[in-house]
């Protein structure tokens, strides 16, 4: 990764973790008592801890997030890069676990249909694999195997901020509708999969290209 990319990435990655926190921190205000920013949500009013749960899990796992995944961050300072990475792989899980409980147990988000129900009992699952397996492999030291699997459980948690810009430009192209919205919702991770994707296999092509090249350039008369 390029110096350049370097800087840019932890700006991206908090731009996109902007306003789902936002919004997340307007909802606790709220329900603490606060004045109504937002509109109101009356189906967490009897037993708002889950989504308390999730709105602060949520905020720790995508903000501390992006500091992780920065190499200079890793690189110089690894002592902390371990001891942040197990308090958000428990802040990743708390995030998947309550996820799947506000799905399972809630009223459906106004507006959303059957496809995005399956799809979050799908993701919620698939993101807390995702870091299990991810921590297991730093505990038996395969560090590659690590980044590629917490870069895809990362990737499925920032599907929210994603969804900001799917639905703000999707809905304004092709109009409302429950299932256009619920399409647009699974745009947003299927595109961060593809980027961490892309992201994953993009440094094992550039050492590969550069090996191939070592060979040629020694014989070459």
């Amino acid at each position: 990764m390029t110096r350049r990319a370097d800087r840019l990435l932890p700006v991206v990655l908090l731009a996109l973790c902007f306003v789902p926190v936002l919004s997340g921190t307007l909802r606790l205000v709220q329900l603490a008592g606060g004045p109504e920013i937002m509109p109101a949500d009356d189906r967490f009013l009897d037993w708002p801890m889950a989504l308390v749960v999730h709105i602060v899990g949520s905020a720790v796992f995508a903000v501390g997030c992006v500091f992780q995944l920065v190499p200079t961050i890793r690189r110089r300072h690894p002592d902390w890069h371990r001891r942040a990475g197990r308090v958000l792989a428990v802040a990743g899980l708390m995030v998947a676990g309550s996820a799947l409980w506000l799905t399972l147990f809630y009223d459906p988000q106004p507006g959303t249909g059957p496809l995005l129900l399956v799809l979050r009992l799908v993701v919620a699952p698939a993101m807390a694999g995702c870091l299990v397996v991810g921590v297991a492999a730093a505990r038996r030291r395969d560090f590659r195997a690590h980044r590629a699997w917490m870069i895809r459980g990362y990737a499925l948690a920032l599907g929210a901020g994603t969804q900001v810009f799917t639905l703000g430009f999707g809905e304004a192209v092709l109009g409302h509708g429950e299932l256009r919205g619920d399409l647009l919702r699974v745009a947003a991770w299927v595109i961060n999969l593809a980027v961490a994707e892309w992201a994953i296999r993009r440094p094992a092509r550039r050492r590969t290209s550069r090996a191939r090249r070592v060979p040629a350039e020694v014989v070459s008369p």
